[in-house]
């Protein structure tokens, strides 16, 4: 079995899951990088703009052998099943992969992206928290293992005509604190970690969604600038770290200051 801690990371193909490979790796961890990669077909995407491709994923894990890229899309079960197996241990895990909708009220958002909100951002972490949490508990130290969910700056506040990513991101904050919660004495540490407005694709259809033609008019907080994805990053590797344990069951907002 190898020594070296081993990460897994959805969403990595691109934004803060691929910053969030690179920041573990500095930090001597192995990781496997996951990514549906539907951005290689948009008929099957539903969400109105391009996610990751294979490209993407690729040129993540390029160069370096110990990150492992993998396909998989969080909604599939026995993907995730073969990908958090991918070495002989698993330590942490960061649920990163998300999409967005919205750009209009709440009673006119479609039934259509709702679910696809639900079921990639909520059920999808649900998924890969029901897949990956066993085999940390059963690991030889769950007391160095970590569950970090990315949340939002939405999961504590609504957000204007984003009321169903609103919606879903509460969700991901209920799900990591009730994941907390059954972790109690466990030595696994689960933590939510809230981004706000950063630098990344689905900052620029969130832009879209607005109508607005710079991404630096989200920027709504003390800084006065969009925050990028290595900064976020450097947060979810804090977590992952020994000192991280004091933050089980918290949410970290790393939003510099929304609102302020």
């Amino acid at each position: 079995m190898t020594e070296e801690r081993v990460a897994l990371v959805t969403g990595a193909a691109r934004g803060i899951g691929a910053a969030t490979v690179r920041e573990l790796r500095s930090r001597g961890l192995r990781v496997v990088a996951v990514d549906s990669c539907l951005g290689d077909d948009r008929e099957q995407t539903h969400v109105g703009y391009p996610l990751a491709t294979l490209a993407d994923l690729e040129a993540v894990a390029a160069g370096d052998d110990g990150v492992r890229a993998v396909v998989c899309d969080v909604r599939d079960e026995a993907g995730l099943r073969t990908a958090v197996g991918t070495f002989e241990r698993l330590d942490v895990v960061v649920a990163a992969a998300a999409v967005i909708a919205g750009g209009k009220p709440l009673w006119e958002t479609s039934g259509e992206d709702v679910g696809n909100l639900w079921q990639v951002d909520a059920l999808g972490m649900w998924q890969t928290a029901a897949v990956s949490v066993p085999l940390m508990l059963a690991g030889t130290d769950p007391s160095g293992c970590r569950f970090v969910g990315v949340a939002s700056v939405a999961g504590s506040r609504g957000l204007f005509h984003l009321g169903a990513y609103t919606m879903v991101k509460h969700a991901v904050v209920g799900l990591v604190r009730g994941l907390a919660a059954d972790l109690t004495g466990t030595g696994v540490v689960a933590v939510a970690v809230a981004p706000g407005a950063t630098r990344t694709a689905m900052l620029d259809a969130t832009a879209a969604l607005y109508g607005l033609d710079d991404t630096a008019q989200l920027a709504a907080n003390g800084l006065g600038r969009v925050l990028e994805p290595a900064e976020v990053a450097a947060t979810i590797g804090h977590v992952c770290s020994a000192a991280g344990a004091a933050l089980h069951g918290s949410v970290v907002a790393v939003d510099g200051g929304f609102g302020g």
